[in-house]
């Protein structure tokens, strides 16, 4: 790893791990292309560790001649491709960005790196950032996903990832390219943009406003706090098999409606206001196809790569919340950057009528 191209490197994750690899490559030079459509912001990427060795570029992953300018002037050897849209309700409402940055963004990229490596993939990779939601849903006593579990995609979302995960698989036996894939299960931590469960509670907590709540609360995720997750990749990246795929979870599975009262707990007791913020819980109507518990077996990546997640669920909701009320300025600007209080209000208290 020389020179690195991260994808959507100004989005949650992609901001996270861009910081972990300028913290663990004191040599690795970072290409960071994003949109900046909604999701990312240039406000994630304020004091990286080695802003001398990061290099910005706005721009869509959809643009081939773009995408062919990029490798061949950076010289880039290596991938990390986060760029998505990944909203399951917002898949829902407007399936098409999801067909076009997740489908055909993949492939633009696939191809570039294709040309650009011309066959030569001694110290190139091609890393994917894919999540379990491809693999469908789960029953209380199945066993969790697996890395040779069949694809069931179940919102317009997942059906898109699920399509970029097998134009990477194809690329790879077809072409040789050197790719790897990740699925990974939800991500939490500092810098996700609110209209995630995690954040959207603790901000909603904290102006008085309703604690939305979908179906009966009882749907189960696993959950993956981010600095996790970025070490996972940087495994995978450094000693992962080129064709292989590598499932990450977090071995968190409480209830949505478990985590909620959780995290209401931790408010009540960093930022205690005259009642329980669990008061504020709303239960509202379930969004269409919601999927019912995702489990993540991580047995493949324990064995081959020594990988296991540091956060339980506890020690990382503590963390985060403790990063949202430290960086409430950071709240503020990104709640400017889009009309999200319509949004929420079209997705949340319309739901259902």
């Amino acid at each position: 790893m020389q020179n690195v191209l991260v994808t959507g490197g100004a989005g949650f994750i992609g901001s996270n791990f861009v910081r972990y690899l300028l913290q663990v490559e004191l040599n690795v030079r970072v290409l960071n292309l994003d949109a900046l459509t909604y999701a990312g912001s240039l406000e994630n990427l304020k004091d990286l560790p080695d802003e001398s060795r990061h290099t910005f570029i706005q721009g869509d992953i959809c643009d081939g001649k773009l995408m062919d300018k990029i490798f061949s002037e950076y010289k880039i050897d290596t991938v990390v491709h986060f760029a998505a849209e990944s909203h399951v309700d917002r898949s829902i409402l407007g399936p098409a960005p999801f067909v076009q940055t997740n489908i055909v963004g993949t492939f633009t990229l696939l191809e570039a790196a294709r040309q650009a490596w011309a066959g030569e993939g001694i110290g190139k990779r091609f890393h994917h950032v894919s999540t379990d939601e491809v693999f469908g849903s789960l029953n209380p006593s199945d066993l969790a996903f697996t890395e040779s579990t069949s694809y069931e995609p179940r919102s317009p979302y997942s059906a898109s990832k699920a399509s970029s995960d097998h134009l990477v698989r194809a690329y790879f036996h077809t072409y040789g390219l050197p790719a790897t894939i990740t699925n990974c299960s939800n991500n939490y931590g500092p810098y996700q943009f609110p209209e995630k469960l995690i954040p959207l509670m603790i901000l909603n907590a904290l102006q008085g406003k309703p604690l939305p709540v979908y179906g009966d609360g009882k749907q189960i995720r696993d959950w993956l706090y981010v600095e996790d997750h970025c070490e996972a990749i940087y495994l995978v990246l450094k000693n992962g098999r080129p064709g292989e795929t590598y499932n990450i979870g977090g071995g968190n599975q409480p209830c949505n409606i478990d985590l909620v009262h959780e995290l209401c707990s931790i408010l009540d007791e960093l930022k205690p206001i005259s009642k329980s913020y669990k008061e504020l819980i709303t239960y509202v109507p379930d969004r269409p196809g919601h999927d019912r518990r995702y489990a993540m077996d991580i047995t493949k990546i324990q064995n081959e790569l020594g990988w296991i997640p540091m956060h339980d669920i506890e020690t990382g909701l503590r963390a985060t919340v403790k990063w949202y009320l430290d960086h409430m300025d950071w709240v503020e600007m990104i709640m400017k950057q889009e009309r999200f209080s319509d949004w929420l209000e079209h997705n949340y208290t319309r739901r259902g009528r």
